[in-house]
């Protein structure tokens, strides 16, 4: 007797953005719910992976992103540090810069390469968590987090050959290092620099089809 076909369980269809209004007293209202709501109600969807999008109740304009910038600086306030100060300094200076169109894309990448290992992380603390036998059990989840940690912080350094602050057009070049024989760059490091690589061809031809002109 043949056994009854099982169908896999369909994927449950992603939920529409939460609207929300924002007023000119700064009130935050959640259209869904129907309630008030406050900057650390945002943060905590924002964790849960619920979406959504704030707009002016006077005007209709998306104000999403100002609204998540603040809700960042409210978490720096609080010691929650997250963004490093040269990381800061950094991005300040690419703003007017010719590089800046591009920036955006490249720390979207970055940041979904960091997200992507979040589960592997998790599964290792539960693993190294269970393994009482073990004197010092956050090895693989320390090394794991370095590795993530020198993505990220390199992620502002690898634009450094495009990048040129007011007055470093003067300046004279620092003697170049004794040639060493690079280390093997890990995957995502690979990845993101042949990312950089392509910008820079597509900045390079832009400049030539501007030439040209």
């Amino acid at each position: 007797m043949s056994e009854p076909s099982r169908s896999d369980p369909e994927p449950k269809p992603a939920l529409p953005p939460v609207v929300v209004k924002k007023y000119a007293n700064r009130r935050l209202y959640n259209t869904e719910t129907s309630t008030y709501i406050t900057l650390d109600t945002l943060a905590e969807m924002v964790r849960q992976g619920r979406d959504f999008v704030v707009y002016d109740a006077k005007s209709g304009e998306d104000i999403t992103r100002g609204v998540l910038t603040q809700i960042i600086v409210e978490q720096e306030g609080r010691g929650q540090n997250l963004l490093p100060t040269g990381f800061l300094r950094q991005l300040i200076g690419f703003y007017g810069d010719q590089m800046q169109g591009l920036l955006p894309r490249y720390l979207e990448q970055a940041m979904s390469a960091f997200a992507g290992q979040q589960e592997q992380v998790r599964a290792a603390m539960q693993k190294t968590m269970g393994s009482m036998g073990t004197l010092f059990p956050f090895g693989n989840v320390e090394e794991m987090s370095r590795q993530n940690l020198v993505m990220m912080e390199r992620a502002m350094s690898l634009f450094a050959p495009f990048y040129r602050p007011p007055g470093a057009e003067t300046a004279p070049e620092p003697a170049a290092p004794a040639a060493a024989t690079p280390p093997a760059p890990e995957p995502e490091l690979a990845a993101a620099q042949a990312e950089i690589a392509r910008l820079k061809r597509e900045l390079a031809a832009r400049k030539d089809k501007t030439r040209a002109e």
